[in-house]
């Protein structure tokens, strides 16, 4: 979660450019109304213990009061049916989502149920839970996306179903479900298995190892218990209460007649050998090791290890795995995103007020609908009518939250660029020669903010040569005195730097004299 991703839209077009910052300031309330935070949560949970994380993203007709709005969830996998042999989902003919739904409800909601909905026919395979799950009085629902060409593009349509009733068809109303086109569910998988969308999770990865962590515990725990309870050999004929043997509290057993040394006899133990147990610390160490659950992961260094540097690099070196993941579902991530796009293009035609984050981060409230995401014409050539050209997007995917650590890197990182003086425009040069050899995290924001200080000090400069050339020629003394508050801002301070442009505190002799010239000169005639 420390990885929660963001996402930024980037035109393809420089006509789109407005509408991508738009949508990379609406799409995040998009999805924080969904709560998508717990969707994702969720889904990469499943995503770590059973390989995949499914993400459903639809139009919900009857959110906003029957306004509508885009709606995603997590999905079980097992509800999720498609054609075998296919990686990409989007290849598969059919794709069938499945849920268990009442009886009772069903019937509320579509009357034609009433009477025929009998013996689940249908029940697909569940997870094994603490609790029972009853399933009497409940009904498969079935919804059934499927592809077809129409006008020379590919649409999706839908049917859902009830055992042998109809409930609704897309092709029988006739529009199509969705115009991407595109199948609406997204697979998140950790290690991919060929030939499927679907992948291995940490739980097919480390069953084996921690089958066998288990089997050792217990026979050591059982071997303990031998070691910790002594047994003995007793005789039949040995007269030894063995109730009295038994109970510990009891200082004294009662014997009769003589007791041999042959009466009672303790069954030797012998401990398990040290190669065992060092056995076990190698299946633990590999069980870590490919679970990436390291000491480094977790926030333990080996001890000698003080160094900054080296701390960071075994930090660096132990989230490989975790990064991978990351990334993975950033790619998910994105088609998320982009399928929330193509529902604002298709469905948002009366436009909806959102509370964004201005530019100063003060709140603000913006309009938006999809005319501008609409298909365009884009004029005619020669007579010739170029056709219509519907905006699109590239999406980039970025880390919402970053580690703590990530954050105080940053951070020192500002202070050494403060330091240095990277933010004087005077070393502008220096600084992007120094930049260009860098690779951090909002560079290039910096970069342009630097060029655009360099090139307002450029201005300022020309500016000031062309008020000290009039000087010169109508107040010879103002001149002076900017000549001199001129010098004074451009001599190097102590460290070789040059100073920041800022007012002095102790105010020179030129920039006194050139405040009184402007307040004489601002001055009416009578009240000089």
């Amino acid at each position: 979660m420390e990885a929660f991703p963001e996402p930024i839209v980037l035109p393809r077009e420089p006509d789109d450019s407005g509408e991508a910052n738009a949508l990379s300031s609406i799409l995040p309330v998009v999805l924080a109304q969904n709560r998508f935070e717990d969707v994702y949560s969720d889904a990469i949970w499943q995503k770590l213990k059973t390989g995949t994380g499914v993400y459903k993203v639809t139009w919900d007709a009857d959110k906003l009061g029957g306004l509508g709005d885009v709606a995603i969830h997590a999905v079980d996998l097992l509800n999720l049916f498609w054609e075998p042999g296919v990686k990409d989902i989007q290849d598969s003919r059919y794709l069938f989502h499945t849920a268990l739904r009442d009886n009772d409800l069903l019937a509320e909601r579509w009357p034609q149920l009433r009477g025929a909905l009998k013996a689940n026919a249908f029940a697909p395979s569940r997870f094994l839970y603490d609790d029972a799950v009853p399933t009497d009085g409940k009904s498969t629902v079935i919804d059934c996306y499927y592809k077809k060409w129409e006008n020379g593009r590919q649409v999706l349509h839908y049917v859902q179903y009830v055992g042998d009733t109809l409930l609704y068809s897309s092709e029988n109303e006739g529009a199509p479900l969705y115009e991407h086109g595109r199948y609406p569910f997204v697979f998140d998988a950790l290690f991919p298995v060929e030939g499927s969308p679907c992948g291995y999770g940490f739980v097919d990865l480390c069953k084996n190892a921690q089958t066998a962590i288990d089997l050792m515990d217990s026979a050591f725990i059982r071997n303990t218990m031998v070691g910790a309870m002594p047994r003995y050999f007793k005789r039949q004929d040995a007269g030894v209460n063995e109730e009295e043997l038994l109970d510990l509290s009891r200082p004294l057993v009662a014997v009769d007649g003589n007791l041999g040394d042959d009466a009672l006899k303790i069954i030797d133990f012998r401990p398990l050998s040290g190669n065992y147990i060092e056995y076990q610390r190698e299946r633990i160490r590999e069980l870590r090791e490919t679970s990436g659950n390291t000491e480094t992961s977790t926030g333990n260094i080996a001890q000698g290890v003080t160094a900054a540097a080296a701390i960071a690099a075994l930090q660096e070196a132990s989230g490989k795995g975790s990064r991978d993941s990351a990334k993975t579902s950033y790619r998910a991530y994105g088609e998320i995103v982009e399928l929330v796009i193509e529902l604002i293009r298709q469905f948002y035609t009366l436009p909806r007020r959102f509370r964004i984050l201005g530019r100063d981060g003060e709140q603000e409230f913006i309009s938006y609908s999809n005319t501008a995401l609409r298909p365009r014409s884009q004029g005619s050539l020669a007579g010739v009518e170029l056709g219509m050209r519907a905006p699109q997007f590239d999406v980039e995917v970025k880390a919402r939250k970053a580690s703590s650590y990530t954050q105080m890197s940053q951070n020192e990182l500002a202070l050494q660029f403060f330091n240095l003086g990277f933010f004087d425009p005077r070393q502008a040069e220096q600084t992007l020669l120094c930049l260009e050899m860098m690779d951090f995290d909002g560079k290039e924001a910096l970069v342009g903010r630097i060029r655009r200080l360099a090139g307002e000090r450029e201005r300022l400069l020309a500016f000031r040569e062309l008020a000290l050339t009039l000087a010169k020629k109508y107040e010879p003394g103002l001149a002076a005195g900017l000549e001199s508050a001129a010098a004074e801002q451009d001599a190097p301070t102590e460290s070789g730097r040059t100073p920041r442009l800022s007012r002095p505190a102790a105010e020179s002799a030129g920039a006194r004299l050139s405040r009184e010239h402007a307040r004489a000169a601002a001055q009416p005639e009578g009240a000089r």
